[in-house]
């Protein structure tokens, strides 16, 4: 089971907000997911951005892949070690 750190869609329509969530590579895009470890809105201005830190670095730890996204995301705020 490969597992991913991924966004999952919610909100209305043209009104779209996500929450970041550790899945299976394999379940829906707003499917079963393992946990859920953060919130981006991308309609405020600027973008609002949580993470749960701990959770985020305990998932990465353990071989999580986040997606080019939250990849960027995880940059952003800081929590995305760099490859030495």
């Amino acid at each position: 089971m490969a597992v991913k750190i991924r966004l999952a869609r919610h909100g209305a329509t043209k009104r779209p907000y996500y929450r970041i969530v550790v899945a299976d590579s394999e379940s829906k895009r707003d499917g079963r997911f393992l946990e859920n470890v953060g919130t981006y809105d991308p309609k405020t201005d600027p973008a609002r951005v949580t993470f749960k830190a701990e959770r985020v670095r305990y998932w990465l730890e353990r071989g999580a892949t986040p997606t080019d996204t939250v990849r960027s995301l995880l940059k952003k705020e800081g929590l995305l070690a760099k490859p030495a």
